[in-house]
């Protein structure tokens, strides 16, 4: 599964890893490692915990687009309410969302990595095992993967 897990996450198919700092793309996947195998020993309901609060965990592309929303808001009302000097902001976290939607890539993106915010693709990732590991796929045939796109699984 280990092998399988790093050819899923591997940085070519997310952009968000490519560009991020290698050092926090290595640290936020040993961390998911430990947990997997700290969960493959735990009670179901614990498993089911851990499964609900990943699907409350908020990725870093929503991250990214509520931090850059709110500083726009707030160059907004600033650039209106006190001096339009103010104003600069809004036009650089617009450059900044442009950027990071163009290359996948943008300052706050290496930020918010050492900060561990994680990308869609890792949190689903860590989903998968544990549901496989909780045998939500018993009985259930993997097949070849077609897709030249992504890894396959068969």
């Amino acid at each position: 599964m280990d092998a399988r897990l790093e050819q899923l996450l591997a940085p070519r198919y997310d952009r968000v890893r490519r560009h991020g700092p290698e050092k926090a793309n290595e640290e936020i996947l040993r961390e998911m490692r430990e947990r997997i195998a700290w969960y493959a020993n735990r009670p179901q309901d614990e498993v089911e915990q851990r499964l609900e609060a990943l699907e409350r965990e908020w990725d870093i592309e929503r991250v990214l687009e509520a931090k850059a929303a709110s500083l726009s808001l707030v160059g907004l009302l600033l650039g209106v309410t006190v001096d339009r000097k103010w104003l600069w902001v809004p036009g650089v976290v617009a450059g900044f969302l442009l950027q990071h939607a163009v290359s996948g890539w943008c300052p706050p993106v290496e930020v918010f990595r050492r900060l561990k915010f994680r990308t869609r693709k890792e949190i689903d990732a860590e989903k998968f095992v544990l549901r496989v590991q909780r045998g939500d796929f018993r009985g259930a045939e993997i097949g070849h993967s077609a897709s030249s796109e992504g890894p396959g699984w068969g």
